[in-house]
């Protein structure tokens, strides 16, 4: 963040610059101070396409782009709702959270659990989720 506000700065600074020369070059008419305005105008374009790249980089990188393994999933016979539960338990949701949030009953989510945990060979929410990390099936 440090780097895009030096960055702006820089652009900023360099922008009041060619402003000062435009008045410059009116009163002198000098084609001189034209041409280094324009060689300025063709460095602060370059300058913003480098930002766009790094603010397009940038928030790709901060995307989220896990897909879970389709493979584990089908192996262990996971259905999807049972994955979106399991997603749901590795946020922190509770039982009764999941249940409002998926529509359905508090049994519903924990018919759900105790699959999921059958599937998973584990006995606590927090095994449930380490495995699931272990198979690729919820982002480390």
């Amino acid at each position: 963040m440090k780097q895009i506000i030096i960055k702006f700065g820089i652009l900023a600074l360099l922008f009041s610059a060619l402003i000062a020369l435009s008045e410059f070059s009116i009163a002198t008419k000098s084609y001189y101070t034209e041409f280094l305005i324009a060689i300025s105008a063709l460095g602060l374009l370059a300058l913003g396409f480098s930002l766009k790249s790094y603010v397009v980089t940038r928030s790709s990188i901060l995307k989220d782009d896990f897909t879970p393994d389709k493979h584990k999933l089908k192996m262990l016979q996971i259905s999807a709702r049972e994955y979106e539960v399991l997603q749901k338990v590795a946020e922190g949701y509770s039982n009764l959270q999941i249940a409002e949030a998926l529509f359905v009953s508090e049994n519903t989510i924990k018919t759900h659990v105790s699959n999921i945990y059958s599937k998973l060979n584990v006995k606590r929410r927090t095994e449930a989720i380490k495995q699931a990390k272990e198979y690729g099936l919820l982002k480390q």
